[in-house]
């Protein structure tokens, strides 16, 4: 669970398939703290990473991973009441599924402190 100054201990579903992409918000993610789950670049892992004992307190979803829309993923986190944001280049008209549509958004390239914040967002309650 999080705990401590803003997201320090928190456990973040990072799924995500280009490779550069994904290392770089890891180290965002790293620096304050998180416990990175992943990065994975698949639906099927990022479903198995949502199997483990411990699941994630929030999510950074790519909606298009490689040619495949995230949504199992999303639709996965949403049963569970987790958290997430998209990390996307697509408008919301092109999301297209319903878990998808009116989620948290982010336009790629994405900026750490604008990440940062919005899972701070997400993850404070009220």
């Amino acid at each position: 669970m999080c705990d401590g100054p803003r997201l320090a201990g928190c456990r973040i579903l990072l799924v995500e398939d280009n490779f550069l992409l994904a290392m770089e918000i890891e180290g965002v993610l790293s620096g304050q703290g998180c416990i990175v789950l992943g990065p994975v670049g698949t639906i099927e892992q990022a479903l198995v990473l949502l199997e483990g004992e411990t699941g994630p307190d929030a999510a950074v979803l790519d909606v298009d991973l490689q040619g495949r829309l995230v949504t199992p993923v999303a639709a996965a986190l949403l049963a569970r009441g987790v958290p997430f944001v998209l990390v996307t280049g697509y408008a919301d008209p092109q999301l297209g599924a319903l878990e998808l549509q009116g989620s948290r958004r982010l336009d790629k390239p994405v900026s750490g402190p604008e990440l940062l914040r919005t899972l701070d967002q997400l993850l404070t309650p009220g």
